[in-house]
C-alpha cells in the first residue's frame, strides 16, 4: 500500500529562547526538520513527503534549502500551509493530498528527529494490518492527577499510563473522516480526532530516544543520542 508522511512543524523557538524556530535549528550541524524528513525516506525511499509550516516560516525553509542542498535532494516534499491549530494544520496536509485509492499516512512531529526507521516500518506494516497505529511508550515517572470531589491530587497506577508518541499512522479514508468534522477543544492528538469518529485506536511500542525537542535540553540530549548513534 501507498506511503504518505505529513510532518507538522508548526513550532516557535520561544521555549528555547530563540528568535529561530525549533524545527530550522541546527542538529549534527543539520536543520531538525531535515533530520526529521531524512529518517521517513530511510524507512522507504518511495514515501511521500508533506510538510506543513506556518506560512510566514515557508521563506525561511525555503532559505534553509539553498543553504542546505542535500534537503531537496534527499528529501524532496510538498509544502503545505499551517494552520491555526495542530488539528487544523493536519487537516491542511490531509486536504493537499490528492490520492484517490486508500493509503497509509503517518502523521508526524517535526521535531522528533530521533525516529528510527526501522520503527517506521513497524508501524507501517501494524497499521496495514489493524487499520492504525501509535507509538507509545510506558511512563517512567509516579503519576498524580487532580480529583475535583477530593480536591486533592491523587495516585495513578504507572501500568495504566502510556505515553503517547508520533508518527500516528491511519489510512487515508478514516484521516478524511475523522478531519470532515469540525475542531472541538477535547482533540490532544490525531488519534483523539480519529478515535472520536468511532475507530479503536492501537498503541504500538515506541522508543525513548524518540523525545520531541521543545527546550534547550531536549537539543543537548539529541546532540548526545545522535552521536552515541553515528
Amino acid at each position: 500500500m501507498k506511503k504518505i508522511a505529513i510532518i507538522v512543524a508548526g513550532g516557535t523557538g520561544h521555549r528555547m529562547n530563540s528568535t529561530i524556530p525549533k524545527q530550522f535549528l541546527l542538529l549534527q550541524g543539520k536543520p531538525i526538520l531535515f533530520h526529521t524528513l531524512n529518517q521517513f525516506k530511510k524507512a522507504d525511499s518511495s514515501i511521500i513527503l508533506y510538510v506543513v509550516l506556518p506560512k510566514n516560516q515557508m521563506d525561511f525553509w525555503a532559505k534553509l534549502c539553498t543553504e542546505f542542498p542535500e534537503i531537496n535532494a534527499t528529501t524532496p516534499h510538498i509544502l503545505v500551509d499551517g494552520g491555526e491549530t495542530r488539528f487544523h494544520s493536519s487537516q491542511n496536509g490531509l486536504a493537499a493530498i490528492t490520492e484517490t485509492e486508500d493509503c497509509l499516512i503517518a502523521i508526524h512531529d517535526g521535531v522528533r528527529p530521533l525516529i528510527k526507521p526501522e520503527l517506521i516500518s513497524s508501524a507501517f506494516e501494524y497499521a496495514e494490518l489493524h487499520g492504525n497505529a501509535i507509538l507509545s511508550v510506558p511512563t517512567k515517572d509516579s503519576i498524580r492527577k487532580w480529583d475535583s470531589v477530593s480536591q486533592k491530587y491523587v495516585a495513578v497506577k504507572r501500568d495504566e499510563i502510556r505515553i503517547i508518541q508520533t508518527p500516528q499512522i491511519f489510512s487515508l479514508k478514516s484521516l478524511r473522516k475523522a478531519f470532515n468534522q469540525s475542531y472541538n477543544m477535547e482533540f490532544t492528538d490525531d488519534a483523539s480526532v480519529v478515535e472520536s469518529t468511532g475507530e479503536t485506536i492501537h498503541l504500538v511500542d515506541g522508543d525513548y530516544a524518540n523525545l520531541k525537542i521543545t527546550t534547550s535540553e531536549d537539543l543537548s540530549l539529541a546532540e548526545s543520542l545522535m552521536k552515541s548513534a553515528y
